[in-house]
């Protein structure tokens, strides 16, 4: 049990205050006048509530979700093979020779970003794709604009189909113990529809336009859009392949715990011949990790307070109940623009307990949808600007609105639907 350093109300005071700073810090990117992005910002809240409420190292670690960051460290590792493999790349540039006319190979690119997505992680797709999609429209005359936004939304919209397709996800069927197959079911079509209407917008609507001029990129700065990205190697590609695909049979058709399956997957990745350990290592996303577990402290942390239960409370008796579709769905779109979706998914989790598979599922699918509003919603988003700043293409929050926003209300509406279709 935590022994307080001081009285319980200042305490509790003392936490609020941590608690408001880091949101403030997950809202701004970091905090002002200091270098330190939303990881670090994460973790010395953790440090501070930690000292502040005098909590056991040990019942701090316990407020970390265990099976969460295994899931999402497995999934870096198998992600980072397919990456070493050259298989993203690969993927993109058959893509690309292929005869299409614009509106086909914009569709193409779209759902093949979406279904990669779904699998492994949104921001490794943006990551390795990004890079060779600006390439592959410049060389063919095209604006590559459309197509390096279509990617973006496209990676966001399509890694809601599964419970392993983004980190939210994972911390959502983890928590809630959603089983798979059923949330690929209620999750799929809306995630399909949401692709079709990105299409639709990029390739027919004022989308098309977006980005509008010469499709020349501007002078790259010294030493920039060289392609970094490894070499197409079969049996890497393969490897890698072969054991997602076994990870994905195993959640659809078995009751093994994903956490542990994953970890054994990531394992037999890891024994290697020819690819080392560091490889690996250096593709896993740290800060995000830390991300997680610095959030799961401070958060447990202002639980403790009360204060979050009261708020839900009041809001309740207000007819305002967080598990119902409605306040849900308008919550979890507004959070996740203002302290991104991974912090808004913590702060709504804790009071969805009776809301059922359904609220998971639409906590899921708003949260992840929403990430395409705003340039700055996403991670996956920044990832492209700011690899096709290094191509030479600026891609401004005002083109990116320009898509961003009409797709993401109108993705948000085919989940109300839907949702009221599946209850």
């Amino acid at each position: 049990m935590p022994t307080h350093a001081m009285n319980p109300a200042a305490t509790d005071w003392g936490i609020v205050a941590v608690f408001a700073t880091v949101y403030l810090g997950m809202f701004l990117g970091g905090l002002p006048r200091l270098k330190l992005d939303r990881s670090g910002v994460a973790l010395l809240g953790a440090i501070a509530v930690i000292a502040l409420a005098g909590i056991p190292v040990e019942d701090a670690a316990r407020a970390i979700d265990l099976p969460t960051i295994v899931l999402l460290f497995a999934f870096m590792v198998v992600s980072a093979q397919m990456r070493l493999g050259g298989f993203y790349a690969a993927l993109t540039r058959r893509v690309g020779a292929m005869p299409l006319s614009r509106s086909g190979l914009l569709a193409v690119l779209i759902f093949a970003a979406g279904a990669l997505s779904a699998v492994f992680s949104n921001d490794i797709v943006c990551l390795a794709m990004t890079p060779v999609v600006a390439r592959l429209c410049l060389q063919r005359g095209i604006n590559p604009m459309p197509f390096l936004i279509g990617l973006a939304c496209a990676a966001n919209i399509g890694s809601a189909a599964t419970l392993i397709g983004n980190p939210q996800n994972m911390l959502i069927g983890s928590v809630l113990q959603l089983p798979f197959a059923g949330y690929v079911r209620q999750a799929l079509p809306p995630v399909l529809i949401g692709l079709v209407v990105l299409w639709g917008w990029l390739a027919y609507g004022p989308g098309a336009g977006a980005g509008t001029g010469s499709p020349h990129p501007c002078p790259l700065p010294e030493g920039e859009g060289v392609n970094t990205e490894p070499a197409f190697d079969i049996w890497q590609t393969t490897k890698g392949l072969v054991v997602a695909g076994a990870l994905m049979l195993i959640f659809l058709f078995t009751d093994w715990p994903r956490d542990v399956a994953a970890l054994v997957g990531a394992g037999v990745l890891l024994l290697s011949r020819r690819l080392h350990t560091s490889h690996f290592m250096g593709l896993v996303d740290w800060p995000l990790l830390i991300l997680f577990m610095g959030l799961f402290v401070v958060n447990h942390a202002f639980e403790s307070t009360g204060l979050a239960a009261q708020a839900v409370a009041w809001l309740g008796a207000q007819g305002v109940v967080l598990t119902d579709p409605g306040p849900l769905l308008v919550a979890s779109a507004v959070l996740s623009n203002l302290v991104s979706n991974v912090p808004a998914v913590m702060l709504l989790l804790p009071h969805l307990g009776g809301g059922g598979e359904q609220a998971g599922v639409m906590l899921a699918l708003a949260t992840t949808f929403a990430g395409n509003l705003l340039l700055v919603g996403s991670i996956a988003n920044l990832i492209v600007a700011d690899l096709a700043r290094q191509q030479g293409i600026e891609i401004d929050w005002k083109k990116h609105a320009i898509t961003g926003i009409p797709v993401t209300l109108m993705s948000l509406a085919v989940v109300w639907l839907w949702m009221g279709f599946v209850a």
